[in-house]
This record gives structure tokens, C-alpha cells and sequence, in this order.
């Protein structure tokens, strides 16, 4: 049996915070696999095969590399839930919001994912309690993606209402898929990453047979696919690695705070390899997602002896 991990502290080590960078470079160009898979394929087949390949891949890595999936299945039941709130749920109620509302307010409502877990984590747990520097930080990066998103927030302000709370629901749903995540801490993050995609596909493979049928499966050109596998294997099975290990160490409030990285990574990225002119609102923007992160570390704020004592 693996050995039952630490609790989680409220301070992220230089480990951490490097895993959570990644992960939010990792998850930021997954909008740009997606932008390519989905003009040819639906949005929730899309989904099925990200989580179906993903299971698969993980679940040879497990075969080849272990530990054996076989620690995952007295948790069956709890990896479904997971499976549900942390990925069938929020994709769907995301895909759903994006049809009558503009990425750039969608982008802020999910990056108030943090701050929801904060409040559902005071009132849920012991170790992850609320504190004045957290919300500040959060706070602090929520309005920095505001500033980032600039015109493109404005213009996307319209739309109904239904389509807003599905944002604010999907960032519900993946705090409380964080905290519920927290139950799986004393497994090896492979193995929570492959109990939750698999559990994942099992949901989406009916839904999507029902809502399109078998020939709506296998359609897409050569890029289409090698985007699909992309998004599957480095944005999701290696992605969802990463996002375990965090929880895992750090907590699940620190875990969410990869929602507030998302959209830099994806600006930058687009900057790097498309020739994406980078704006001054979103320097800016920037700057206060990174000072909302340094509030949250609080490290640079000590004084020189806090500092060694920490």
C-alpha cells in the first residue's frame, strides 16, 4: 500500500509552485488543441475521446510503470463522483455557457475558482482555513484576469443570465471536485488522475452514443486528431498529474489557483507561436495575477528573519 501522504500545508514549497506554473502552461494550451479539434468535431465528443484517450494512455503508463490500478477500485464509488464534478459537469455546463456569452467573461467567471473554494473549504475542512492574504491574492488575480481579458470583457458582457450561472457553476463544481479530491490523497497521483478519467469516460460514453450515435465518432482530418491526442495526452493525462500532486501537497485551495495562470499561459502562448501582439492591458493584467499569487505566498512580504525562521 502506498504510504499515507502529509497533510497539506497552506505554504507552497518551490516544488508546488513550479507543478502549478506547469500545469497552468499545460491547461492554457489546451484552448489552443481545442480551438482546432472542435471545428470539426462536437464539443462533448470532444470531450469523450479527451477523457477516453487519457484514461487509456494512463492506464498503459500504469501497466508498464505502476502501481497497480487495482489500489483505485474500493474507491470506485467516490473516483465516479470525482469523475462527475470535476470533469462531466464542468465541461459540459462550460461548453454550454460559451454558446451565449464571450470567452473573455467566461475566462473571469472561471477564474473565480479559487475563491470559491476558499469559502467551500472554511466551511468543509480543518487544514485549509481561511485566511486575509489568501482572499486578498485571489482577489487581487481575479481582477488581474479581468484587466488581461481588457475590451474583450466589455464586449462580451451581454448575454442571458443562464448563460452566466453555468460559468459560475462550473466554477463551483470544480471547488468542490478539489475538496472531494482531497479523500484520494493517500494514493499515488497516477492513480487518482486514471480513476478519475476512467471514471469519467464510463459517464461520457453513453451520454455522447445517445446524443449523436456512433457515426458522429470517427470524423476529423489528420490535424484534427493529432490536436485531439495532444489535448488528451499532454493537457489531460499528464495535466491531471500534476493536479493531484498539488492537492495532494499543497491543498486544494492552492491547487485552484492554476484557474487564475490558465488564462496568462494561453495569451502568452499565443504571443510565442501564432505572433499575438501582447497589449499593455495585458502586461498589466498580468502583473496583478502575479502579485495576487506573491500575496498568496507571502514569503516576500516577511521580514529577512521570518523568512529564514519559515
Amino acid at each position: 500500500m502506498p504510504k499515507p501522504a502529509a497533510t497539506p500545508s497552506s505554504q507552497m514549497s518551490l516544488r508546488d509552485w513550479t507543478m502549478l506554473f506547469t500545469l497552468g502552461l499545460l491547461w492554457g494550451g489546451s484552448f489552443f488543441f481545442s480551438a482546432i479539434a472542435v471545428a470539426e468535431i462536437p464539443p462533448l465528443v470532444l470531450v469523450l475521446f479527451r477523457v477516453v484517450l487519457a484514461a487509456a494512455a494512463l492506464h498503459i503508463y500504469l501497466a508498464v510503470r505502476g502501481p497497480s490500478f487495482s489500489l483505485a477500485l474500493p474507491l470506485a464509488g467516490s473516483f465516479l463522483v470525482l469523475g462527475l464534478i470535476n470533469n462531466v459537469i464542468p465541461f459540459s455546463l462550460m461548453f454550454l455557457g460559451q454558446t451565449e456569452i464571450g470567452a473573455g467573461l467566461a475566462a473571469v467567471l472561471n477564474a473565480t475558482t479559487p475563491f470559491w473554494t476558499v469559502i467551500l473549504a472554511n466551511a468543509l475542512t480543518e487544514d485549509e482555513k481561511f485566511t486575509t492574504a489568501k482572499l486578498i491574492g485571489i482577489l487581487l488575480g481575479i481582477l488581474g484576469t479581468a484587466v488581461m481579458i481588457g475590451p474583450g470583457l466589455l464586449t462580451g458582457l451581454g448575454g442571458p443570465v443562464w448563460a452566466k450561472l453555468c460559468l459560475i457553476g462550473t466554477a463551483l463544481s470544480y471547488a468542490l471536485g478539489a475538496l472531494h479530491a482531497r479523500r484520494f490523497r493517500k494514493l499515488p497521483p497516477a492513480i487518482v488522475a486514471t480513476g478519475q478519467l476512467s471514471a469519467s469516460s464510463v459517464i461520457m460514453i453513453p451520454i455522447v452514443l445517445f446524443a449523436y450515435g456512433p457515426a458522429a465518432l470517427f470524423v476529423g482530418s489528420a490535424p484534427v486528431w493529432a490536436a485531439v491526442l495532444a489535448l488528451a495526452l499532454v493537457s489531460t493525462a499528464f495535466a491531471y498529474i500534476l493536479y493531484f500532486s498539488i492537492i495532494a501537497s499543497a491543498g486544494a485551495t492552492n491547487a485552484s489557483l492554476v484557474t487564475l495562470l490558465v488564462p496568462v499561459s494561453a495569451i502568452l502562448l499565443g504571443a510565442l507561436f501564432l505572433s499575438e501582439r501582447l497589449e499593455a492591458f495585458e502586461l498589466a493584467g498580468m502583473a496583478l495575477i502575479l502579485l495576487g499569487l506573491l500575496v498568496i505566498d507571502g514569503r516576500i512580504f516577511r521580514r529577512p528573519w521570518q523568512r529564514k525562521a519559515s
